[in-house]
């Protein structure tokens, strides 16, 4: 006898969680359906790294629920979140490779740590993760000697190397030229696909992160503006969602910081 999975992985419940007194999320609702890549978007601050660690169990809600393939995360006891995150991987912004290992050693950390493998098999295991992003033939060169983008696809066949449910990307496409930015974004979406995995990138590059999104979320004032296709979104009439999609200097997110008027200021024969 077979159980149905959930439809979604991740699944986000009337959730609010701030710093002190400033309040990131407030009663964010929002879903992540399984083998499918999510894009979380919205301007700075907006609390999408937020989101992430609240997956991840780095943080705790305050209210609400993040719940992991059923699971509440932060009803988790320790050996529960950490059987949780052995199912996840993530890209963290810059590839945060150790400095002091070799592109093989790097990969080779997690099969290392948490399981009993044998030297051989993970070694097999390494350089078919190496072999997956292109880069089989860097595993000797330590990440001082490659480029940025491949450091990135290094550290994305480390998340990959204990065939995670979920992999979470955290700003994947920043400080790329274009075409390791291409590289990156056709990566995350074969990988998704060929791995049968699901995927949250966190991600301010609109063109290529709603070229390879299924769905994408913009999140702003601590909650959902939107949720749907790439077209839907661009559809949205929210103001914050058209300012940020068209890329516009003045709108919701205003140019200037609040402050006193330039009357106040300047006095009133001032003129710019």
């Amino acid at each position: 006898m077979t159980t149905d999975l959930p439809i979604a992985l991740v699944e986000c419940r009337h959730l609010s969680f701030g710093y002190g007194a400033r309040l990131i999320l407030d009663d964010l609702t929002l879903t992540v359906p399984r083998g499918k890549v999510t894009a979380l978007m919205g301007a700075s601050g907006g609390g999408k790294t937020t989101v992430l660690r609240l997956i991840g169990g780095q943080v705790r809600a305050q209210k609400g629920e993040m719940r992991f393939d059923g699971q509440d995360v932060a009803a988790l006891d320790p050996a529960g979140l950490y059987a949780a995150r052995r199912r996840m991987g993530m890209l963290f912004q810059f590839g945060a490779l150790f400095t002091d290992l070799s592109v093989f050693d790097n990969v080779a950390f997690p099969l290392r740590e948490h399981t009993s493998l044998s030297e051989s098999l993970v070694r097999d295991v390494v350089l078919m993760k190496l072999n997956a992003v292109g880069l089989r033939g860097a595993r000797d060169l330590m990440p001082s000697e490659i480029s940025g983008g491949m450091a990135r696809r290094v550290a994305l066949a480390r998340a990959i190397a204990l065939d995670p449910e979920l992999i979470m990307y955290d700003e994947p496409f920043a400080g790329l030229d274009p075409i390791s930015l291409g590289t990156a974004a056709q990566l995350i979406r074969r990988l998704n696909d060929t791995l049968g995995i699901t995927s949250i990138v966190v991600s301010h590059d609109l063109e290529e992160t709603f070229h390879i999104a299924d769905q994408v979320v913009i999140l702003g004032n601590g909650r959902v503006l939107a949720q749907g296709t790439p077209d839907e979104v661009r559809r949205s009439a929210d103001p914050l969602v058209q300012q940020f999609v068209h890329a516009r200097a003045d709108g919701p997110v205003r140019f200037h910081y609040p402050g006193p008027s330039v009357e106040q200021d300047f006095g009133m024969g001032w003129t710019p």
